[in-house]
C-alpha cells in the first residue's frame, strides 16, 4: 500500500536518525521520535520499524538501518508476535557488544547507563542551532 507524503516524510525521518545511532549503543522509540522531529509519535517509529523493507534494493532497509538499535523507554526489547524476533533483535545487539539480560520470564533488556545513546541532536544537525538552548540546558544542571 502507497504511503502518503506525510507517511513518507515521517518515515524517511526515522530511518535516517536510526542511522547516526552508533554500533554498539541502544536507544529508545521515543528519543528516535524526539530526535526525528515528531516527539509525540514514538509508537509510529515501532510501526516505522515493523515496516522496514528487507529488499536491499531499497533506499532504507534492514542492512543500512540499524533496527536493533531501538528498543523501548525501559531498556527492554519489545515483544513481538513472534518471540524470535526478540531473539533475533538481542542476538544482533550481543554481536554488537551490547549486555542483553534475560530475566526470569523472558523479558530481554539493556542497561541504558552502559550502551545508551541520548543525544540532544542528531550528530549531523549539531550546530544548526542558535545556541541557546545549550546555554539554557547547561544552567538547569
Amino acid at each position: 500500500m502507497p504511503r502518503s507524503d506525510e507517511a513518507q516524510a515521517f518515515f524517511v525521518a526515522v530511518y535516517e536518525a536510526i542511522q547516526e545511532v552508533p554500533y554498539g549503543k541502544v536507544t529508545s522509540y521515543g528519543h528516535i521520535a524526539k530526535l526525528a522531529g515528531y516527539p509525540t509519535r514514538p509508537r509510529q517509529v515501532g510501526v516505522a520499524l515493523k515496516h522496514l523493507p528487507d529488499d536491499q534494493s531499497a533506499k532504507f532497509n534492514n542492512s543500512n538501518v540499524p533496527w536493533q538499535r531501538v528498543i523501548n523507554a525501559q531498556g527492554v526489547i519489545s515483544q513481538r508476535e513472534i518471540t524470535s524476533g526478540m531473539t533475533r533483535q538481542a542476538d544482533v545487539l550481543r554481536d554488537e557488544g551490547v549486555a542483553v539480560d534475560t530475566d526470569r520470564q523472558g523479558q530481554m533488556s539493556v542497561d541504558f547507563k552502559e550502551f545508551g545513546w541520548f543525544p540532544r541532536v542528531l550528530p549531523s544537525r549539531e550546530g544548526e542551532d542558535d545556541g541557546d538552548e545549550d546555554e539554557e540546558e547547561e544552567d538547569d544542571e
